[in-house]
C-alpha cells in the first residue's frame, strides 16, 4: 500500500534524503513475498536500490553534505519512498554528473556482473563467457562491461515472439553472439567457436535445463557461477562434466560480498568508480527502462512480473 508516513528527527549521524528514482527487482518481489534469503523486519518499505539527494545531514556527518547524490550501501533500505532518514554509514555518495537511471540502477546489478566477471576466472581480452538471462539487468551489464575489457560474450535468451528485436537491442549493446536455448544443442554452436574460443567462464541465472546446455560448451577447468534461478529449479550437472572436464561449480551474492567486504573501502570504491568511469564513457548504460509514478506502483509491480519483460520498472519519487 501507499501509506503517508512521518519522516523521523535527524539524528547527529543521519542523513534526510529525497529519494529520485528506484527500481523493481526480482529480488524486492522475493523480498514482499517472503522468500529471500534476507528480509526486513515488518512493517517494512520495499525497494533494495535507487538514488536519492542529500538534503540534510546530521551535525556528525562529515562525509555527506546537501545537494549530494546518494546510493544504498546494502540491501534492505526500503528505497520505494519519497523521503528518508537514514544512517549516513547505509549510504555511499555517487556522482551526479551521470544520468539518473544509471545511478538508480547502479548498486545491484552492475556491481554483481563487475563481480562474477573479475572475481572467479582471470579473463583476457579475445576470451569469451557464456550467460543465460543474458537480456535482464545483469545480462546487459555483462555484455557492455565484457565489451569495455575486450571479452568476447554468447547471449543465450529464451525464445519468443519479438526475437528479432531483442536481439538486435543485445548486439546494439556490444554483444557478440546471441542464441536461444534452443540452439545451445545444435551442431550450429560449433560455428561460433571457429572465430572465439570455448568459455571459461559461464554465469547462470537461470537454473534448470538451460544450465546443462550451457555447460556443455564451458572449457575444461572452467567455471560456472550462479547468481540467480528464474526458472525455480535446480542445477543438473552431467557427472561426466566434473569427472573428464573438471568443472567448478560455484555461486555468487551481491549481498554477501558486501558484508564480506564491510570492512574493506577500497575494493567497494575501486569498483564503484570503474563502473562510473563506464558509465561516463558511454560503455555502460542502465538497462532498458519504463519510468512509473510513485502513485501507479500496483502497475509497476504488475509488469515486473510478467514474463519475457525486457524492461526495467523504475518508481519516480
Amino acid at each position: 500500500r501507499l501509506k503517508d508516513l512521518e519522516v523521523p528527527k535527524l539524528g547527529d549521524s543521519d542523513v534526510h534524503v529525497k529519494m529520485l528514482a528506484a527500481p523493481i527487482n526480482p529480488a524486492d518481489i522475493n523480498m514482499i513475498q517472503g522468500t529471500y534469503p534476507l528480509l526486513s523486519p515488518l512493517p517494512a518499505v520495499g525497494g533494495n536500490e535507487g538514488v536519492g539527494e542529500v538534503l540534510e545531514v546530521g551535525r556528525r556527518v562529515r562525509a555527506l553534505s546537501p545537494g549530494d547524490w546518494v546510493i544504498p550501501a546494502d540491501a534492505g533500505l526500503g528505497t520505494w519512498r519519497t523521503r528518508g532518514v537514514f544512517p549516513a554509514e547505509m549510504l555511499l555518495k555517487v556522482p551526479s554528473d551521470i544520468p539518473v537511471l544509471c545511478a538508480a540502477t547502479l548498486s545491484v546489478n552492475p556491481c554483481t556482473a563487475f563481480r562474477v566477471l573479475a572475481d572467479f576466472e582471470s579473463l583476457a581480452p579475445g576470451d569469451s563467457v557464456i550467460q543465460n538471462a543474458a537480456n535482464s539487468g545483469v545480462g546487459q551489464a555483462v555484455i557492455q562491461i565484457a565489451r569495455a575489457s575486450g571479452i568476447k560474450t554468447i547471449n543465450v535468451v529464451r525464445d519468443r515472439p519479438d526475437l528479432p528485436k531483442l536481439v538486435e537491442r543485445l548486439m546494439a549493446l556490444g554483444a557478440d553472439h546471441v542464441v536461444t536455448e534452443e540452439m545451445l544443442r545444435k551442431p550450429e554452436m560449433k560455428d561460433i567457436f571457429k572465430s572465439i574460443p570455448r568459455p571459461r567462464l559461464a554465469l547462470n541465472c537461470v537454473g534448470g535445463k538451460s544450465t546443462t546446455e550451457m555447460l556443455r560448451h564451458l572449457q575444461p577447468k572452467g567455471t560456472m557461477v550462479t547468481y540467480g534461478g528464474m526458472a525455480k529449479q535446480p542445477v543438473m550437472v552431467p557427472v561426466s562434466a566434473f569427472i573428464f572436464r573438471d568443472v567448478r561449480l560455484r555461486g555468487f551474492w551481491m549481498t554477501q560480498w558486501r558484508k564480506d567486504h564491510a570492512q574493506d573501502q577500497g575494493s567497494m570504491a575501486a569498483m564503484m568508480d570503474a563502473l562510473c568511469q563506464l558509465i561516463r564513457r558511454g560503455q555502460l548504460t542502465a538497462p532498458a527502462c519504463t519510468e512509473i509514478p510513485l502513485q501507479d506502483y500496483r502497475a509497476a509491480l504488475e509488469a515486473s512480473m510478467k514474463p519475457f519483460v525486457s524492461s526495467k520498472q523504475i518508481l519516480l519519487l
